[in-house]
């Protein structure tokens, strides 16, 4: 009997210790993966299959993994926010709560309508010493594309107009004339301004600081157009003193009646004189001029005119000038039309030694109008065709918005995005 108890003793010790030495290595085999459990912005989830389209502009992103990490090891210099039509680096904060980490845009609001990149390298461990391999999310910010660093802003939603940064006018407000709001483009473009064709303007005083008269910084005018071609086919758009600031303009009849269209513009040379020059684009594919640089040909699918681009129907249009490289570039709807090289003028053409853009109008009126060549008080050019009051000469008729001057040269990827959010 004794030695059956000592049997069975022995048994159930041994059972005892089968099940402590079972339940250690369960514990051990136990321990929790590192791995990314979350990754959002606000609610939005930037994990999924399909990259999100509505991400806000100042996003705070949080991602959250399995295990509490290794804070000296998630910092910028393992985790990046990439701007996609530029490679821009966006300045980022990161901080790290346990097994959270929160990313947020330390720069102003990213852009609109933009692709961006979150990357998370190889380095980043858990506190327990587990590593995780690298790893890139993509979003598309909310909204529409307009690049950064604009100097002027017209968004045409309420009279009299006035520039919506806050620069212009400066002295005294803008001044409507017969000018009308309709609906823009789409719903998300809001309004539009409509002119008549014959007295509609809209007066913006200190034009001239709208150019570039220290000779330094370039230009990028951009705006969305619908012409209307009822009783007429001519259209003065906008102005400054004409050619004497710069003005752009439509013809329909140029070309076998496909159209052209030009910003005429005074630029900078040596000694403090000025020259003016057009960026004209006749829609066709010549290059007569030994500056012109690429034409496109537009011929065969109406041009500009009447059953092409800028009639009856709403276009952006871009024209740039880099003071650096002297070529200055016309897009219209997101594609180039046209580019001329001021370095391939002859030499003896003052237009070889041009800057920046300069004005070169009457000193007592530096007003810029839309809806003219010029303004109707003081006017530059005195020509009878050039004179406000006459209703019959080329006073635009159709709708503008979204006009915005910029002191830089925008680029044909920033120019692209900008025309394919905002387009109908």
């Amino acid at each position: 009997m004794r030695k059956q108890m000592l049997i069975l003793s022995s048994l159930l010790l041994a059972m005892i210790l089968f099940v402590g030495i079972t339940s250690c290595k369960k514990s051990t085999s136990s321990t929790t993966s590192f791995g990314l459990s979350s990754l959002k912005a606000g609610a939005i989830d930037l994990n999924g299959a399909v990259p999100p389209t509505n991400v806000p502009t100042s996003p705070t992103i949080t991602a959250v993994f399995t295990v509490a990490i290794n804070a000296t090891t998630a910092t910028t210099a393992t985790i990046s926010l990439v701007q996609g039509y530029d490679t821009a680096n966006i300045a980022i904060a990161v901080v790290v709560t346990g097994a959270t980490i929160t990313i947020t845009p330390t720069t102003p609001p990213l852009a609109g309508g933009a692709l961006y990149s979150l990357k998370f390298k190889a380095g980043i461990t858990s506190t327990d010493g587990q590593a995780i391999g690298a790893f890139t999310r993509s979003f598309t910010t909310i909204g529409t594309f307009v690049p950064s660093g604009a100097i002027a802003y017209w968004n045409f939603e309420s009279l009299p107009c006035n520039d919506q940064i806050g620069t212009y006018p400066t002295i005294s407000p803008s001044i409507a004339t017969a000018v009308t709001l309709e609906a823009s483009r789409s719903a998300a473009a809001g309004l539009a301004a409509r002119f008549n064709g014959t007295t509609s303007l809209i007066e913006i005083p200190n034009g001239d600081l709208l150019m570039n008269t220290n000779k330094t910084l370039d230009f990028s005018l951009s705006f969305w157009i619908k012409e209307d071609s009822t009783g007429r086919k001519d259209h003065f758009t906008m102005g400054l003193a004409g050619w004497n600031g710069f003005q752009f303009e439509i013809n329909n009849n140029g070309h076998s009646g496909k159209g052209e269209c030009k910003l005429a513009a005074t630029y900078s040379l040596r000694g403090d004189t000025t020259a003016s020059q057009d960026l004209w684009y006749n829609a066709e594919d010549t290059l007569s001029y030994p500056t012109y640089t690429y034409c496109r040909d537009l011929t065969s699918n109406g041009g500009t005119g009447v059953n092409g681009l800028l009639v009856e129907k709403w276009a952006n249009v871009v024209c740039t000038y880099d003071h650096t490289t002297k070529v200055g570039t016309m897009y219209i709807n997101g594609q180039i039309m046209k580019s001329q090289d001021f370095n391939l003028a002859p030499i003896t053409n003052p237009i070889h030694n041009a800057s920046g853009l300069k004005y070169a109008g009457n000193p007592g009126n530096n007003t810029f109008v839309f809806g003219f060549i010029q303004d109707k008080v003081d006017p530059t050019i005195t020509d009878s065709w050039a004179d406000y009051n006459i209703p019959t000469n080329n006073h635009f008729i159709g709708w503008l918005d979204d006009v915005r001057i910029f002191h830089k040269v925008i680029t044909p990827n920033e120019i692209l995005l900008m025309y394919n959010s905002e387009k109908p």
